[in-house]
C-alpha cells in the first residue's frame, strides 16, 4: 500500500509525513518533489507541464505506487487528467476541501500565488455543480515572496491577517496546501478550510 505524492515544494514532505503518522499508520508515502513544475506552470500555464507530470507519475506507479496525490493546487487538475495514461488513480489534494466549501453560500478564496486562483475557482465551480455559490478570490499580497524567501512565519502571518480581514463570507478557503497552518493563527469566526488532512485521507482510502 504505497501512495506517491507529487509536490512542488519540499516544505510539504514533513507536513504529510506527520499527517500520515497521526491518521494513517502503515501507509507508505513516496515523495516526488519538483519545484520547477510550479515555476513553468506559472510562466506558461498548467497545461504546459502535463507531459512532465505524466512521466513522473507513470514512473511512480511503475515503482509500486497504487495511487498518486498531487499536493499543488496550480497543477492539480492537470495531474488528475493523467490518471488513465498513468494507470492508477490520481487525486488532487484540494478536491475534498472544495467539496466542503461549496456547501456554503459565500466563499472567499485566499491564494498567495496568482497562478493558483484560476485552477481553484474552476474546481469550486465543478464541485458546486448546479448550486449557486458566491465565490470571491483574494490574492494575499506579499505572501508568496515571503514563502519563496523561506520566511514561513511571515508568510503564515500575512495569510492569517487576510483571513481575519474577511467579514462577508460563510467559509474561507486556503487555496494552497502551504497555507494550512495559517488557520491556527487566524482569529476570524468564519470557518477556515485547508486541504492537507482531508486530501490525504481521500488519497489514503483510494490507495488501500
Amino acid at each position: 500500500m504505497t501512495l506517491a505524492l507529487l509536490h512542488t515544494s519540499p516544505v510539504h514532505v514533513p507536513v504529510f509525513d506527520a499527517l500520515r503518522d497521526a491518521d494513517h499508520p502503515g501507509l507508505v508515502l513516496r515523495h516526488l518533489v519538483d519545484e520547477d513544475l510550479l515555476r513553468r506552470a506559472g510562466d506558461r500555464g498548467p497545461g504546459a507541464v502535463s507531459g512532465e507530470i505524466r512521466e513522473r507519475l507513470t514512473d511512480a506507479v511503475g515503482a509500486g505506487a497504487t495511487a498518486v496525490l498531487c499536493t499543488c493546487s496550480t497543477i492539480g487538475g492537470v495531474a488528475e487528467s493523467t490518471a488513465q495514461e498513468v494507470g492508477a488513480p490520481v487525486l488532487r489534494v484540494d478536491r475534498p476541501m472544495a467539496a466542503a466549501a461549496v456547501r456554503h453560500e459565500r466563499v472567499v478564496v485566499l491564494a498567495a500565488l496568482a497562478a493558483t486562483l484560476a485552477p481553484t475557482l474552476a474546481l469550486l465551480a465543478e464541485e458546486a455543480g448546479e448550486r449557486s455559490v458566491d465565490v470571491r478570490p483574494v490574492l494575499v499580497e506579499g505572501a508568496w515572496e515571503r514563502f519563496m524567501a523561506g520566511d514561513r512565519d511571515g508568510f503564515l502571518d500575512l495569510v492569517a491577517a487576510a483571513a481575519d480581514a474577511v467579514t462577508d463570507a460563510d467559509a474561507i478557503v486556503l487555496a494552497q496546501a502551504s497555507m494550512a497552518d495559517a488557520a491556527e493563527r487566524a482569529n476570524t469566526p468564519v470557518p477556515v478550510l485547508s486541504s492537507p488532512r482531508s486530501g490525504l485521507a481521500a488519497a489514503a482510502a483510494v490507495a488501500r
